[in-house]
């Protein structure tokens, strides 16, 4: 940030009176201006097909960052939006996907990207989803059809393959972590991870 949006004068990074972080200051005005972490909401959409099967709906995507790589439904979360109304507006938007919301499955902070993801699961309530327009194709995958050498974003790996993992042991848990940068491409290291079981 180099300008006060409030009144357009330039800002300075320091410490105000009374906290321990460094913020813009507008120079002019004095407004300090907060900057908090993005909240990345999706969900994980299963349908079961008439043979039993398990599957999970998985978008391709359309646009840049990972283009043409495959995700789950999601994206930021608006103003005055709730978590549930975000994920289920996002699977709408990326994959005119109707979902019935679950349990919150996961939850990984990403600081060097100042980003918190949330992912639900979700029951698919038909198979009348289509691509948004932020998807090349939508697609319902199996645990083995699932291109895993090409998931865009790592805490769409982490939670899929969580997913699977427990849903062989037939219970699901709360999973939360925090991912480091990567410092090469393609790394998948999560720094800390935990699940929970209610």
């Amino acid at each position: 940030m180099n300008f006060c949006p409030s009144c357009g004068a330039a800002v300075e990074l320091r410490c105000p009176d009374d906290d321990n972080r460094l913020r813009h200051i507008c120079v002019a005005c004095g407004t300090i201006h907060y900057q908090n972490p993005k909240m990345v909401i999706g969900s994980i959409p299963e349908w079961e097909d008439p043979e039993g099967e398990n599957k999970i709906l998985l978008c391709r995507r359309a646009i840049e960052p990972r283009h043409g790589l495959w995700t789950l439904p999601g994206g930021f979360m608006e103003n005055s939006e709730t978590t549930t109304g975000a994920a289920i507006r996002e699977t709408l938007e990326e994959a005119n996907a109707r979902i019935a919301i679950g349990d919150l499955y996961s939850m990984y902070s990403l600081p060097y990207l100042n980003q918190v993801h949330l992912l639900f699961r979700a029951r698919l309530l038909d198979t009348g989803f289509s691509p948004g327009q932020e998807s090349l194709e939508v697609k319902l995958f199996t645990e083995a059809e699932i291109p895993w050498d090409e998931i865009a974003f790592r805490p769409i790996q982490f939670s899929l393959e969580h997913y699977f993992a427990d849903r062989r042991k037939g219970q699901f848990g709360f999973h939360i972590g925090e991912i480091a940068a990567p410092q090469t491409s393609g790394e998948h290291t999560a720094l800390h991870s935990t699940a929970i079981f209610g």
